[in-house]
């Protein structure tokens, strides 16, 4: 096993694969940037090196500064969590020839699978079920026009290269076709450097159901279940939950072995996953291959105790799985949240600042990846992700109330944030119901604001109640409830 490595990342991320590593006796290397001197993966790791300024191309985006780190702290492996270099198949190759693991697939099957269009093949001739669409990309907006004609609309371009929702585009006819490819192109090069484009047939409300896989250098693969990530807004998951409410055991196993297949098919090794659509019909669909963790593994490590940051480390140093199908157990139900600096009164823009109180939830089945802290200035350079918070119980509904209430007790103070969303999508009839699908935010909550009058208050009210241990008022009896942070100031005395 390795003693020492890098994590050339930043957030909730480089703390959560920090936290293994310390499990594991392997000593950790942070990256940071200079608006990161200060921030929570720095303050765990056991060195760490500046990178330079807080532009993400002279820091979390310099290949050859983020190299050179590790090669002088003696760091024998890099893990690029996800984000940044984590699917960038020249950071890959460029770790293999200066001799250091890279903590994830070849850059070949990086390189392979990163390219929609060339993975849209591969799962073709594996026989692995595909959405019609193209098989070659192009930067012809004019190309790209005649064959949504035959194709017919709706359909969703996509970039070739990359993910997250970047350089994609649904469009409904022709009218709209050909400024969605531009506009497309030109976002798709800004990301990721590429701004090939292809298209897909778009499908009505599908799922979006995801299976994580764990593949070996000895020719091993397996499955830890689905996971579903159907609540999006502008293509980006915003809520995950495993196991998926429209799962049958035939459907399950029909999915998981496509994906092991996708593994074995590709040279698949490490930990990855395997997207895919799941139509109105119950047919599924090949979406693409994630090369790196997943935002959402917490959801699988909560319903099956296996710990993917460790399974990924000892695959990397070479260990074969010793993990068999039949062993793997999933238990329970987890749901996650990822909680933004963003204003969803806003069309969910970014909310930069200091963050000036931080209480985080707790309790049975309470987990909570965060990679902030109080007093932490949150940069405006960086993805806006503050924490993963994720609870697990018996059962979906069971779940689904322990994250209301997790929520509800969870206090970030000076800048705006999702948390009153996601309650509203928690509590809703349709989310109960386990009625989602990609669409979701746009059918129910397009133009959602916040109803709750003098939240604010309320929140700040709890926050002062709990730092200078004051009474609460009579008001707040056993019949009538404590209120919580959410809930309207009413009798409360600040």
């Amino acid at each position: 096993m390795f003693k020492k490595i890098l994590i050339a990342n930043r957030g909730d991320i480089a703390v959560r694969i920090m936290r293994t590593c310390r499990e594991m006796g392997i000593e950790t290397v942070a990256v940071y940037s200079k608006a990161d001197a200060e921030a929570a993966h720095v303050l765990e790791a056991d060195e760490a090196v500046l990178l330079g300024e807080s532009e993400p191309l002279k820091s979390y985006l310099n290949i050859d500064r983020i190299v050179d780190s590790a090669e002088k702290a003696n760091a024998e492996a890099i893990h690029p969590g996800y984000g940044f270099l984590a699917e960038n198949p020249d950071f890959a190759a460029r770790c293999e020839t200066s001799g250091i693991t890279f903590i994830g697939p070849s850059s070949r099957v990086i390189r392979d699978l990163g390219n929609k269009t060339v993975a849209r093949t591969m799962m073709e001739k594996a026989g692995v079920p595909v959405i019609p669409g193209m098989l070659t990309a192009t930067k012809d907006a004019s190309s790209l026009c005649n064959e949504a004609e035959r194709m017919g609309y709706p359909v969703l371009v996509k970039a070739a290269s990359g993910g997250g929702g970047k350089g994609m585009r649904v469009v409904s006819g022709k009218e709209e076709m050909e400024e969605a490819c531009l506009s497309a192109m030109s976002e798709a090069e800004k990301a990721f450097g590429d701004g090939s484009l292809y298209l897909e047939k778009c499908l009505e409300s599908p799922r979006h159901v995801e299976f994580q896989i764990l593949a070996d250098q000895h020719g091993n693969a397996v499955h830890l279940f689905e996971r579903e990530c159907s609540i999006q807004r502008r293509h980006q998951k915003i809520i995950e939950e495993t196991p998926s409410p429209a799962m049958t055991p035939s459907l399950r196993n029909a999915m998981g072995d496509a994906a092991v297949s996708v593994a074995l098919a590709s040279g698949y090794t490490n930990a990855g996953t395997v997207e895919f659509l799941l139509d109105l019909s119950g047919r599924f669909y090949f979406l693409e291959v994630n090369t790196r963790l997943q935002v959402e593994h917490p959801v699988t490590e909560m319903t099956t105790g296996i710990d993917i940051v460790r399974k990924q480390l000892e695959i990397a140093a070479g260990n074969p799985l010793t993990l068999k199908q039949e062993d793997i157990i999933q238990t329970g139900h987890a749901i996650e949240c990822r909680i933004y600096a963003e204003d969803p009164e806003a069309n969910f823009f970014p909310s930069p600042g200091t963050i000036l109180v931080h209480r985080e939830p707790s309790g049975p089945g309470v987990r909570n990846d965060c990679g902030v802290h109080e007093g932490f200035e949150v940069p405006m350079e960086y993805d806006p992700i503050l924490s993963k918070l994720i609870v697990t119980a018996g059962t979906r509904e069971a779940a689904r109330m322990r994250m209301v209430r997790a929520l509800e007790s969870y206090v970030i103070l000076g800048i705006r944030t999702t948390i009153p969303f996601l309650i509203d999508v928690i509590k809703s009839l349709e989310f109960a119901k386990g009625e989602t699908c990609t669409d979701f935010i746009a059918r129910h909550f397009e133009n959602w604001s916040q109803n709750m009058a003098g939240a604010d208050l309320a929140r700040i009210a709890y926050v002062v109640d709990e730092l200078t241990a004051v009474k609460r008022p009579a008001a707040a009896t056993k019949e009538k409830g404590w209120p919580t942070p959410w809930e309207t100031l009413g009798e409360w005395r600040i």
